[in-house]
């Protein structure tokens, strides 16, 4: 198993803000079904502020390459991204339609 975490903004609004929380806790099957429908065991996403934080645990041979490939070939998906994009923004750094980046881990206490 492998974990990645990245990152990514909401747009500074406390009313998108809660909102976007709010479609969190009641996220489609669909959503659910993609997710680990590419090898995507375990996801949690935290905030601080309008920051996002999520921590995926993924199978061995996870590909976001063929993550996005899925993606972008299931309607569903992409009506679902399409509506989050009015809550979130892309970090000052990402390059152009860019939205959640991979951290680097530059800690850990086992090792």
């Amino acid at each position: 198993m492998r974990r990645y975490c990245l990152a990514l903004d909401l747009k500074e609004d406390p009313v998108l803000i809660e909102e976007y929380e709010s479609w969190h806790r009641k996220v489609w099957d669909e959503i659910k079904n993609s997710i680990s429908g590419a090898g995507i065991r375990q996801m949690e996403i935290y905030r601080v502020g309008n920051r996002l934080f999520m921590i995926m645990e993924t199978a061995e041979g996870f590909s976001f390459d063929e993550k996005s490939a899925m993606d972008a070939a299931n309607p569903v998906v992409q009506k679902w991204e399409e509506m989050m994009w009015k809550y979130q923004q892309s970090l000052p750094w990402a390059k152009p339609g860019e939205k959640w980046m991979l951290m680097t881990r530059i800690f850990d206490l086992g090792g």
